[in-house]
């Protein structure tokens, strides 16, 4: 998910000290019987990503061979096409070419083998997570595809090859993510794992502040970041990373642990872990999962003329979140506490600090009698909490309508309410007519313009052009006889069907045409 910057990012300090390197060999698949350095890999991990929100991976010998492989075979490959170029790769299937070189169906070495690595490694850092969480290791397995895959079954997790310098340039959405622009990003799926050649990906901690991430990172290390996914299925106690890439002379390997079309990402495991769960975090299929988020794209792409308001907002959510969260119960602050080093806690955190008589952020001592009431911090978290139940609010009365609206639309053409064509009768005749549907209209449907106290009198009974559908159920029409644009909700518009316009031209031809075209007189 990529989002605008209205200017060129900040220096950004080095990674030295700050990510934990945690061996994958360290995270094997937990057997019931922990060992000191799997429990050590497993809270290494956790903490870099709470306190970082990002983590490195070092893997063994023979996978970090693999992987410098591939990133040979992909920058020697590129270079020889002296193009742009990335291949969006899924187990299962072939690579996609999504350059326009015409280089075939050849593509990098390894990427069998690499697709292999990364995924064996996601699926560790994953369980490690879970177990964090004091959840079972495999308590997120369904939520993936299956291993190995079935025959003739593509894999939804995807392997992004990429390989740009400063003279070649893309227009294709697609290899922003990995060709860069130090554009802030987060991503869709569970995790990222991000293998390159040369340093550039700059991260932002909770606290607000970018710093290079794989800076001091070795050729068998990973970077490991986390996506809007994990968080929802982890009712945000695993926040989302935010991240830029601002090396642009790098080969990359890209892979993204998703999860399969079918799955449901709820968070009953969680909630049966004894996590507090914010009504917020609902059940949602992954496929709805990621149409919603496509649409907050597409949402942000069409307010980039104002990218210090809109978007500005949306960069910020993922951290905001998760400075106003309790990590561990995932509770707004509303009872914050500041230490003298400068750090606010509340919720279980809170008492763990206490406990522990340490800060968990800079590992300050604490002393329980010099804490006091972070008014501010509780004030704000309290309006983000608010905010958060109306979203929450008006998710749920979406999907509401939308469960009714296909309802009865089923009984519709069930009980023959249909016309020929199979275009659904919406017209105040019929009783059943599904109400509260939000978008009756496609672009390029004629309408009339029913307008109501808010709508202009020159538009209201004028016929009018869907020219573009908008969020929430409000459309962009054309008037047909001046021309002039205006922005109507749908409830403002009522659909002409070429039967009532005969209709109305054989009943009233005078006063059709008169409506119609005002300016030709009677």
């Amino acid at each position: 998910m990529l989002m605008a910057a209205s200017s060129p990012p900040p220096a950004a300090a080095s990674s030295s000290g700050r990510l934990a390197r945690v061996r994958l060999h360290d995270l094997a698949p937990y057997d019931g019987a922990a060992t000191p350095a799997y429990g050590r890999a497993v809270h290494a991990l956790s903490a870099s990503l709470t306190r970082h929100g990002a983590a490195l991976l070092d893997l063994p010998d023979a996978h970090a061979a693999i992987l410098r492989c591939a990133l040979q075979s992909a920058r020697a490959f590129f270079r020889a096409n002296d193009q742009p170029a990335f291949y969006l790769y899924r187990a299962g299937g072939s690579a996609s070419r999504t350059s326009d070189d015409g280089g075939g169906d050849l593509v990098p070495a390894c990427m069998d083998d690499a697709f292999r690595c990364f995924g064996e490694a996601a699926r560790a850092a994953l369980s490690a997570i879970a177990r964090h969480l004091r959840l079972r290791t495999n308590v997120f397995d369904h939520l993936l595809d299956d291993t190995p895959l079935p025959v003739n079954e593509v894999s939804s997790s995807e392997l992004l090859v990429a390989y740009s310098n400063q003279h070649l340039h893309t227009d294709h959405a697609s290899s922003t993510a990995c060709l860069g622009s130090s554009v802030p990003q987060v991503d869709r799926g569970f995790l990222v794992l991000i293998a390159s050649d040369h340093p550039g990906i700059e991260v932002c901690d909770p606290n607000g502040q970018w710093y290079l991430a794989d800076g001091i990172s070795g050729p068998g290390d990973l970077l490991l970041l986390t996506g809007r996914a994990l968080s929802h299925v982890t009712a945000g106690l695993r926040p989302t990373s935010c991240y830029r890439i601002t090396n642009e002379t790098r080969a990359s390997l890209t892979f993204r642990l998703m999860p399969h079309a079918n799955a449901i990402l709820d968070c009953s495991p969680i909630a049966a872990a004894g996590h507090c769960v914010p009504q917020m975090y609902q059940p949602i299929s992954a496929s709805q999962f990621m149409d919603d988020l496509c649409a907050e794209e597409r949402a942000v792409s069409n307010h980039s003329e104002a990218p210090s308001e809109s978007q500005g907002s949306f960069i910020s959510e993922p951290s905001l979140r998760s400075v106003l969260s309790d990590p561990l119960s995932g509770a707004f602050l509303e009872d914050a506490m500041v230490l003298l080093c400068g750090h606010s806690f509340g919720g279980l955190m809170l008492k763990k600090v206490i406990e522990m008589a340490r800060c968990t952020i800079c590992n300050g001592e604490v002393d329980p009698a010099t804490l006091f009431p972070n008014l501010a911090l509780r004030a704000v978290a309290t309006v983000v909490k608010m905010e958060d139940d109306r979203r929450l609010f008006h998710n749920a009365a979406l999907r509401k309508r939308r469960k009714e609206v296909t309802e009865r639309m089923d009984v519709l053409k069930s009980t023959g309410g249909s016309r020929g064509n199979g275009e659904l009768v919406l017209d105040a005749e019929n009783p059943t007519s599904p109400r509260g549907v939000q978008y009756p209209f496609v672009v390029g449907e004629r309408v009339l313009i029913m307008g109501n106290r808010r709508t202009p009198d020159k538009f209201v009974g004028k016929e009018a052009v869907i020219t573009s559908q908008c969020l929430n159920g409000w459309y962009l029409v054309k008037a047909v006889d001046s021309g002039e644009s205006i922005r109507l909700q749908y409830r403002s518009l009522k659909k002409v069907s070429e039967l009532q316009l005969q209709s109305e031209m054989r009943l009233q031809p005078l006063t059709f045409l008169h409506n119609k075209y005002p300016s030709s007189g009677s």
